[in-house]
């Protein structure tokens, strides 16, 4: 069984960025927008502009109180939009109720959309066109993917989960490269068995929910969850313990996933149109 250190990819992945930055005739500036308080958001914007600044990419925090209304929200987004001295601009999600998300996201241009979440860029995804930006998770899974040589074309591949942020766009870029893709949810039936037969299994739930030894073992599970357990300690969707033995290749939480996601959306950031 061999580990899938999204830890030590991503620094390389972020001194590729670095090199590339440092020929770039233009900085580029991402601009990340945190409406609220919520102590979450807040850790991940610092964690996006810190990583940012580590890569020569210039980074502004544009924090708005709660009380903000949608047309406030829209009118930044649009002033961004038009400002050539912005090549990247960020909602953090989540909004607050009284603000509209996909009305939100639909106003952001996608040329400087680096989450790749405007209907602009999920449609050019979904019907096999170049995005101007890929989802950063799934676009983290396909590099994690082939830096270990996992076989993609012809592979089965099991994804838990429909998120428009993880399952649907991971379906896609799977298919892209001629995967056959089967999407898991909370009504899919005989879930244990579909799991168990999986080439590639990436589970992106937020919940312990892969318990089941593999059947193959050369299958490759990539663990996108992650949360803390009743002890306090870091875990992912899959029992780790139980089912590592029977695979060949598993991605740790932490040290999987979640560096790969900060790496592809500086990567993504690095980017100007």
């Amino acid at each position: 069984m061999i580990i899938l250190d999204g830890k030590a990819l991503s620094l390389r992945i972020l001194d590729g960025v670095r090199e590339k930055i440092s020929h770039l005739a233009c900085q580029p500036h991402l601009v990340v927008i945190l409406v609220g308080d919520d102590t979450a958001s807040r850790i991940y914007v610092n964690n996006k502009k810190k990583a940012a600044e580590n890569t020569g990419i210039k980074s502004t925090i544009i924090e708005l109180p709660l009380t903000t209304t949608e047309n406030e929200l829209i009118s930044i987004i649009r002033e961004l939009n038009q400002d050539n001295g912005v090549t990247g601009i960020l909602v953090q999600l989540p909004l607050p109720e009284h603000i509209n998300k996909n009305k939100i996201i639909d106003e952001i241009s996608p040329k400087k959309d680096v989450d790749g979440f405007t209907p602009e860029n999920v449609g050019r995804l979904a019907i096999g066109l170049e995005p101007y930006f890929y989802p950063a998770t799934p676009q983290g899974i396909i590099m994690l993917l082939d830096e270990y040589k996992i076989p993609i074309e012809g592979a089965n591949a099991v994804i838990l989960g429909r998120s428009n942020i993880v399952g649907k766009p991971m379906a896609h870029m799977l298919l892209k490269r001629n995967a056959t893709v089967t999407i898991c949810h909370s009504y899919t039936k005989e879930l244990e068995s579909k799991i168990k037969t999986a080439d590639i299994l990436i589970s992106a739930v937020g919940k312990k929910i892969v318990r089941c030894k593999m059947d193959r073992n050369n299958s490759c599970i990539v663990d996108v969850g992650i949360f803390r357990d009743t002890n306090g300690k870091l875990t992912g969707d899959v029992d780790f313990d139980l089912v590592s033995p029977s695979c060949g290749y598993i991605s740790p939480v932490p040290g999987g996933v979640g560096p790969m996601t900060i790496a592809s959306l500086m990567y993504n950031a690095s980017k100007v149109y």
